[in-house]
């Protein structure tokens, strides 16, 4: 099943597939050495280094099944967003409290709430999806029920994919 993402969470779940690649040699490397110190049994450096050279070897698989399943969805290429869809950035209001947040809706892969991404699956995306400047969202968040209004919705146009976020396929 296909998992929509932007260009910026494609780039950085490749970029970070190019690092637990490149740490391949190294966890052979200690794998090696451990071995030379003799019995296996009783091995713990070898154990060890068995154990975090699976662990990378797994996350790698997740890495690539992620890739392979990502549909990249450019929201700059999209016309200019009239309701809250995915990829946007919308400010919110508390209703009750005033306070603004803004936030963008993203792919669960690429969520991180401290950052003000958050994903298309999340209550809040949810109860945000389809309301214009103005409208009000009620949203039944873990903490209880509350109302946003959306007072602003944009796409970000300021990310521009830097030197190490565009890689060669040859390179991943």
């Amino acid at each position: 099943m296909k998992r929509p993402m932007t260009p910026r969470g494609y780039a950085a779940l490749r970029n970070e597939l190019r690092r637990q690649k490149a740490l391949r040699p190294e966890l052979s490397a200690a794998i090696e050495v451990a071995r030379a110190h003799g019995d296996l049994r009783e091995n713990a450096d070898y154990a060890a280094a068995k154990e975090k050279s699976g662990l990378t070897e797994a996350r790698i698989r997740d890495l690539e099944a992620r890739l392979a399943n990502a549909e990249i969805i450019d929201p700059a290429s999209l016309p200019p967003p009239k309701k809250v869809t995915f990829g946007v950035t919308v400010t919110i209001e508390d209703v009750d409290t005033g306070d603004r947040r803004k936030l963008s809706i993203v792919g669960s892969e690429e969520s991180d709430v401290d950052r003000g991404m958050i994903s298309f699956e999340s209550p809040l995306a949810k109860g945000l999806i389809g309301k214009e400047v103005g409208d009000v969202a009620k949203v039944v968040l873990p903490a209880g029920a509350k109302d946003y209004e959306v007072t602003e919705i944009c796409i970000d146009y300021n990310w521009k994919p830097g030197a190490e976020d565009i890689l060669e396929e040859s390179q991943v």
